[in-house]
């Protein structure tokens, strides 16, 4: 198995109102620190919608694809999928990226796990320096 280093950033916001899809989205992004204000076309957003579409209809898509159906260059696309690649929310498979799981809500579960993992080797770290350390 390889590991991959993997980089995921919680922001706590307030919530938006419940009712609207595209919000919701939105608030589901910059609380897993995906999007932010320098992104002015929110072409990171586009790219998250579009990869749920393709989960949703069961296809994995290129980066060609998705620059295409968005029109951006490919060079944005590839950097927004590397940064969800690293959050470990995208996989590729020979050069066509997916969303991990299927739905949003198993995603959340997984991410969980991913975090709960780290802490507990961080715990586990930290107890031994202690024991070095003699605290």
């Amino acid at each position: 198995m390889i590991f991959r280093e993997q980089r995921i950033t919680i922001i706590r916001i307030a919530r938006p109102r419940l009712g609207n899809v595209n919000d919701e989205l939105k608030w589901l992004g910059h609380s897993l620190g995906l999007f932010n204000e320098r992104d002015k076309e929110s072409s990171l957003y586009r790219l998250f919608v579009e990869l749920i579409k393709s989960n949703r209809a069961g296809n994995a898509i290129t980066s060609e694809e998705l620059a295409q159906r968005l029109h951006l260059t490919r060079g944005t696309v590839v950097h927004h999928l590397n940064k969800l690649l690293e959050s470990g929310i995208v996989v590729s498979d020979r050069n066509r990226y997916a969303l991990r799981v299927r739905n949003l809500e198993v995603l959340i579960d997984e991410l969980r796990k991913d975090i709960r993992r780290t802490l507990d080797d961080l715990r586990e770290i930290a107890r031994q320096i202690d024991e070095e350390l003699r605290l």
